[in-house]
C-alpha cells in the first residue's frame, strides 16, 4: 500500500461494498492491518449483510443501514475485546459482506440416465434438467461451514455440491412416484414441489434456501420416443378403411396429374390396394377393405359397338413385302395372277409367313376367282 493510501486509511474510514459481480455469495473487506477506527462509517446496502470477525470468531451481524462503529454498535466486539467504557484507538477485525439476493438461472441436470421401471414399456432410462434459484439464507454458518477465511467465495465455489443434491433428491423422488413416463409432463410442478421439500433442510445446514426449483424437461431415449411417434400415428389414422379412401383418392388425383406415367401409376395404385387390403385383414373383426372398382370412376354410358376392321395381309411379291391388301385387293390380284396359293402372307397375329392357300381366311377367295384368262393362240 502506498503511503498516501496508508494516510487515508488512517483519517477516513468508510467500511462499504458495491458489488460489481454477479456471482459473489461473500466478500473481506480489505483494510489496512485490517484496523478500523473508533467511529468509522459502516454502510450495508439492500441484499446485503456485514458480519464482523475478530480473532476467528464471529462477532456482530449488521442489517442493511448506515452505522457509526462504537461499542454501542458493537456489543459482542466489545465484549470480546473487553471495552468496559468505550475504545478510542483503531481495532483490528475483518469485515464480511454476504450478498442475499436470489441467483436465479442456476442450471442442474442428471449425469447419467435414471433408470425407471414403467408399466408400458418396462425398464426405461430418462434424462432430466431444468434451473433453480438459490439464495444465502444465514451467512453465519456459510462463513462457519462452507467459505471459511476465503475471501472471495463465489457461486461456482458450491454449485457442484448443491447442483448433486437436487439430482439425488430428484431421482429419489421420480422413482417414488411411479409416475408413466407417458404422463410425466402433467406432473412437473408436483416433483418440483416434492424435490423442493425434501432439498429444503439439507440447504440450511449449508446456510442457503432453495427458493424455486423448475423442471425443465424428462427426456426419453430416442429409441422410445420412435415407438411412442409410431403408436400416435396410428392413434390418428384411426380407421384403416378411412385411411385407404384418403390415401387412394390421393393417387388417382397424382394419377390424373401425370398423364405420361399411367401405367407406373396404374401399377403403384394397384400396389396400395393390395397393401391396404392385407393391413385391414390383419385387423381382424374390421369391414373389408373395398376394391378398386368401388373407388375408379363409372364408366361411360354404352354406345354402338365399333365397326369392325377388316382383315389386312401382307404379301411377299416379286420377293417384296407388300401390302397390307384387304379382300378386294387381294381378289384383285388374283385375277391378275399377282397372288395364289404358294404366295407367303403375314397378318397381326400369325407366328410367321405362311402360304395363302394354306390359311383358312383366304379360301374363299381362291374359290371365288374365275377361270384364269385363256392362253394366246400361237400363230400358224
Amino acid at each position: 500500500m502506498g503511503i498516501f493510501n496508508k494516510l487515508k486509511a488512517e483519517f477516513i474510514d468508510i467500511i462499504e461494498w458495491t458489488d460489481s459481480s454477479s456471482d459473489t455469495i461473500l466478500y473481506r473487506f480489505e483494510r489496512y492491518h485490517n484496523e478500523i477506527k473508533n467511529n468509522a462509517k459502516l454502510i450495508v446496502r439492500e441484499s446485503q449483510v456485514a458480519v464482523f470477525v475478530s480473532e476467528g470468531q464471529v462477532a456482530d451481524v449488521f442489517d442493511p443501514g448506515t452505522y457509526t462503529l462504537s461499542t454501542q454498535n458493537l456489543p459482542i466486539l466489545s465484549t470480546l475485546k473487553g471495552w468496559k467504557y468505550g475504545f478510542n484507538s483503531p481495532f483490528k477485525a475483518e469485515v464480511y459482506f454476504a450478498n442475499t439476493k436470489n441467483f436465479t438461472d442456476r442450471k442442474w441436470g442428471t449425469k447419467n440416465p435414471i433408470i425407471l421401471r414403467d408399466p408400458e414399456y418396462g425398464a426405461v432410462r430418462v434424462r432430466a434438467f431444468g434451473t433453480y434459484t438459490l439464495r444465502l439464507k444465514d451467512p453465519v454458518k456459510v462463513i462457519k461451514e462452507v467459505s471459511g477465511t476465503s475471501g472471495h467465495f463465489t457461486t461456482d465455489d458450491i454449485t457442484d455440491q448443491l447442483r448433486n443434491i437436487i439430482i439425488t433428491r430428484f431421482t429419489d423422488a421420480l422413482a417414488e412416484a411411479k409416475i408413466p413416463i407417458i404422463d410425466l409432463p402433467t406432473q412437473y410442478d408436483e416433483l418440483s414441489k416434492l424435490t423442493k421439500e425434501k432439498i429444503a433442510p439439507e440447504y440450511e445446514e449449508y446456510g442457503f434456501e432453495l427458493t424455486k426449483l423448475l423442471i425443465e424437461n424428462v427426456s426419453l431415449p430416442e429409441s422410445v420416443e420412435a415407438d411412442i411417434d409410431r403408436r400416435s400415428s396410428m392413434a390418428f389414422i384411426g380407421d384403416l378403411n378411412n385411411l385407404q379412401k384418403f390415401e387412394s383418392a390421393n393417387a388417382m388425383r397424382a394419377a390424373a396429374q401425370n398423364p405420361g406415367g399411367g401405367a407406373a401409376s396404374g401399377m403403384g395404385l394397384g400396389m396400395g390396394f393390395a397393401m391396404a387390403n392385407q393391413m385391414v385383414g390383419s385387423f381382424g373383426g374390421q369391414q373389408a377393405a373395398p376394391t378398386q372398382q368401388q373407388y375408379a370412376a363409372p364408366p361411360p354410358m354404352a354406345g354402338p359397338p365399333p365397326i369392325p376392321q377388316a382383315v389386312a395381309f401382307f404379301a411377299v411379291v416379286n420377293g417384296q413385302q407388300t401390302g397390307p391388301f384387304n379382300d378386294a385387293a387381294l381378289r384383285q390380284m388374283v385375277q391378275q395372277q399377282q397372288f395364289s396359293p404358294e404366295t407367303l402372307v403375314w397378318k397381326q397375329g400369325m407366328p410367321a409367313w405362311t402360304k395363302a392357300g394354306q390359311v383358312a381366311e383366304l379360301g374363299a377367295i381362291f374359290a371365288s376367282a374365275g377361270p384364269p384368262p385363256v392362253p394366246p393362240v400361237p400363230p400358224m
